[in-house]
């Protein structure tokens, strides 16, 4: 293929708009400004967002409501009774609640709520599990491992092992 033989794609290049040459160019007579109004006269554009007098949509959007938590955690929420779903004596994790679409992202974090019934032994691996679902799923016979407790239990011992190295100086 040589260069000669290259062309743009169909569409691709415009014609410059040629305004106020006469009717027979499509945009004479008012060269495409319409009729008298505001917009035909010169600098008779008006300000983004303007609506005719009418108060704007930005200001009647409401102002300085509320706020966002910038160290708040986000769960995805699965209660107990979801939890039948899953064959007695089986291990709850992420991989597991991602299979059955009881929870929707892969890396968000997940706690279990305590509504409903469970009726099933499972051990059940998550980021976090209210006070209700603990009773619960304990209540059937089941255990549970959360990420969380982990964290709690690794920041004490850093802690007990700092007092420890001081007390023996």
């Amino acid at each position: 293929m040589d260069l000669k033989q290259l062309k743009s794609n169909k569409g691709a290049r415009h014609r410059r708009k040629r305004v106020g040459r006469g009717n027979g160019s499509g945009l004479g007579t008012y060269s495409g400004r319409g009729m008298n109004g505001q917009n035909a006269r010169s600098g008779g554009k008006r300000r983004p967002g303007f609506e005719g007098g009418q108060t704007t949509f930005i200001q009647r959007m409401p102002k300085l409501r509320g706020f966002k938590n910038s160290n708040g955690t986000v769960y995805q929420v699965v209660n107990v009774g979801d939890l039948n779903v899953f064959k007695d004596g089986s291990t709850v994790d992420k991989q597991a609640l991602l299979k059955k679409n009881l929870v929707s992202r892969k890396q968000a974090l997940v706690k279990v709520l305590g509504d409903g019934k469970l009726e099933k032994k499972l051990t059940v691996t998550v980021d976090a599990v209210s006070k209700s679902a603990e009773k619960k799923i304990t209540k059937a016979g089941g255990s549970i491992k959360t990420a969380e407790k982990k964290k709690k239990v690794e920041k004490k011992e850093k802690e007990d092992s700092k007092e420890n190295k001081e007390e023996k100086k």
